[in-house]
């Protein structure tokens, strides 16, 4: 089986700064890849890259607002300028807000919307021609069980990963024409702050550690060159609402 490897590949991650961006931009660098560390916070971001450093590896940091196109642009054309290319990109960014319908701003929901939709689609969209110019790379975008089921005060989530989902399914059978392949990644609960911060009541113990998700990042980037996984869900074993 030829089974490909991330060794020496560019690699951008978004979200990198902390939580399950900064476990796979570990995982990454420790595999050998070089590895283009995005976060909208420096401090976090640049602590990931220089950790990644320390243990032997090839990070860099740049600070990136997915939500902005001119952001995107910039930061793709200086990853480009001081790599020479782009090998794969990962759309992991993401935010949330904890309200009902009737509390949630407009401004909430475009946030949520904006990070969580607009700023993959416009990651993609800079680095597609990219990818495609080379004849090959990989779009890996980091979506949620909030794409397969639903609770409460939480619609501008849902909304946002079931449209990244659908879309990351669509940006699939637009990329097989051009080999480059597509990946949604599927996500249980993480221990990471994302969930424990503004949820310190939840029991760690039915969530899973970011790294066993970050490993299944890894695992899709290594699959033989004629093949591709579209989707896997990735689940602790005691998660209690899914399926």
């Amino acid at each position: 089986m030829n089974q490909r490897s991330v060794t020496g590949k560019v690699i951008i991650v978004t979200g990198a700064g902390q939580g399950l961006g900064e476990a796979i931009a570990n995982t990454l660098g420790a595999a050998g890849a070089i590895v283009c560390a995005c976060d909208i916070k420096e401090d976090h971001v640049k602590n990931v890259a220089h950790a990644i450093k320390d243990a032997g590896g090839a990070a860099y940091s740049y600070v990136l607002d997915v939500r902005s196109e001119d952001d995107v642009r910039q930061t793709v054309d200086n990853i480009m300028a001081e790599h020479g290319r782009i090998d794969v990109l990962i759309n992991n960014a993401g935010t949330d807000v904890t309200l009902s319908i009737e509390d949630i701003s407009v401004a909430d929901w475009n946030r949520v919307l904006d990070v969580n939709l607009r700023g993959p689609f416009l990651l993609s969209k800079a680095v597609y021609p990219l990818l495609k110019h080379r004849g090959k790379g990989h779009i890996v975008n980091i979506t949620s069980t909030a794409a397969k089921r639903v609770w409460t005060e939480a619609t501008a989530y849902h909304a946002s990963k079931w449209g990244l989902l659908g879309f990351s399914h669509a940006l699939h059978a637009e990329g097989r024409r051009d080999n480059i392949k597509v990946t949604a990644v599927v996500a249980g609960g993480m221990r990471t702050p994302f969930i424990m911060e503004r949820f310190p009541d939840t029991d760690p113990n039915v969530l899973q550690d970011p790294k066993n998700v970050a490993e299944t990042v890894h695992f899709v980037l290594t699959q033989p060159d004629e093949t591709v996984i579209p989707e896997v869900m990735v689940l602790p074993m005691r998660e209690t609402s899914w399926p």
